[in-house]
């Protein structure tokens, strides 16, 4: 089983990924964010996207009520439905989903997130979580019958309401309930950068261990990231591909180590 996750970047190249998974010839599933759509659209709408960072250092975006709203246009919406469109396509019978669609993502609210203010703790409460539980029984089904899921936010809180949720946190929950050995990334960039600035400074392979170090020197988004990544291997072993989501032949390049290999 490959958990495939598709960036929600500009930049990435779609067409050229859906078309490159004719050369996968296990079972998989689709994740994919729309960043960039949401941003695009908020702005249209005159929201402004909030960025807060909790005391631990890790930075996620706020969501209220308008955010989830948004968020079901843009990522549940628009991009879920130009990539099944895609599939659909090149002869993949993809079906589109959210964490809310058959409960297949439950998840608890989060409380609050710690955060400095002028000096003071302060807790913030918004609409998001972190995924608890997944409905395996509705994947393996569709898996099956040969149809593909195409899964994004938002997910399902204790309550029954949507809330966001981070697709990586989504993605390790998913790799411990599905046992998928194989993991790809396919983001904006050429792999894992030593240099951020640089995209010729490629780290080739990354180890458990050397992953815990590089959590603790990160920042922002990149810790919250990491530290996802660090959970895949709390109690299995999968392997890891990061890699180019712009070029040509996407997925080929990331399996046959185009990228960075975590494992």
């Amino acid at each position: 089983m490959i958990i495939i996750k598709i960036g929600g970047g500009n930049g990435i190249n779609l067409k050229a990924i859906i078309k490159d998974l004719k050369n996968i010839d296990e079972n998989y599933i689709i994740v994919h964010g729309a960043n960039a759509l949401r941003d695009e659209i908020a702005t249209k709408l005159g929201y402004e996207k909030k960025i807060i960072t909790s005391v631990k250092g890790y930075s996620s975006v706020f969501t209220d009520a308008e955010g989830i709203d948004i968020m079901m246009m843009t990522y549940s919406g628009l991009k879920n439905k130009r990539i099944v469109e895609l599939c659909q396509l090149n002869g993949i019978n993809a079906v589109g989903l959210t964490g809310l669609d058959g409960g297949i993502v439950e998840g608890q609210k989060t409380r609050g997130i710690r955060v400095k203010d002028g000096g003071k703790l302060k807790l913030i409460r918004d609409s998001s979580g972190k995924p608890k539980q997944i409905n395996t029984k509705l994947i393996q089904l569709l898996i099956e019958n040969d149809f593909v899921p195409v899964l994004t936010v938002p997910i399902l809180d204790e309550n029954r309401n949507a809330i966001n949720s981070e697709n990586d946190d989504i993605i390790a929950l998913l790799q411990k309930y599905l046992e998928a050995d194989k993991i790809v990334q396919l983001i904006e960039e050429t792999g894992y950068l030593a240099d951020k600035d640089n995209s010729d400074s490629v780290i080739k392979n990354i180890s458990k261990a050397e992953l815990k170090n590089l959590e603790e020197k990160a920042e922002g988004r990149m810790k919250r990231k990491i530290h996802a990544l660090n959970k895949l291997f709390e109690s299995t072993s999968p392997t890891v591909f990061i890699a180019d989501g712009r070029i040509d032949t996407p997925l080929t390049n990331a399996l046959n180590g185009g990228g960075t290999i975590i494992k």
